[in-house]
């Protein structure tokens, strides 16, 4: 299969499995590996959930138009958006909060605290270890590298997709 033939739509639904898949392999390494997140692995959740649905939205948009090719573009580039951050979260995980043992009210206690998210559904979005303790090697690697490299392949892939949504012909 060449690249060019591959669709805006499956890129997206790409994009959907990755993120929300990663969401999946966090609350597995988390609930079962006792792999415990800190705020920062909450906000990548957050991020590569808000990724994976405006995925699926632009994967849903209808492109045959010019409007529906202009809010799958707008759809996409926000995901993009939310992939950088998920990229610029982990990295400042991994460099930053990792290194200084604590994550003592941070931008990202601040973001969980003011949404509620921990409150809402604590198995999913409760921190429950510091940033030192969470950045835990997993085959070989910390966790926040890990997720730095699925934010560069969601990054790929949503350019890619922009990319196959603006060659495609409007019917």
């Amino acid at each position: 299969m060449r690249l060019n033939s591959i669709t805006h739509r499956r890129l997206s639904v790409a994009i959907v499995l990755f993120s929300w898949g990663s969401v999946g392999v966090a609350l597995f390494t988390q609930h079962v590996l006792g792999m415990q997140p800190c705020p920062w692995c909450i906000a990548q959740r957050v991020l590569y959930l808000l990724c994976g649905a405006l995925a699926m939205l632009a994967a849903l948009a209808p492109v045959r138009s010019s409007a529906g090719r202009i809010i799958a573009t707008l759809f996409s580039a926000t995901g993009i958006v939310a992939a950088g951050g998920a990229l610029v979260t982990a990295l400042y995980q991994h460099f930053v909060a990792a290194a200084s043992g604590s994550c003592a009210v941070t931008a990202a206690d601040r973001f969980l605290m003011e949404t509620g998210l921990a409150d809402w559904l604590p198995e999913v979005f409760e921190p429950r270890a510091s940033c030192a303790e969470a950045d835990q090697a997993l085959i070989g690697l910390p966790y926040s590298i890990w997720s730095a490299m699925l934010a560069v392949i969601l990054l790929v892939l949503g350019g890619l997709a922009l990319r196959a949504l603006w060659r495609s012909r409007v019917r």
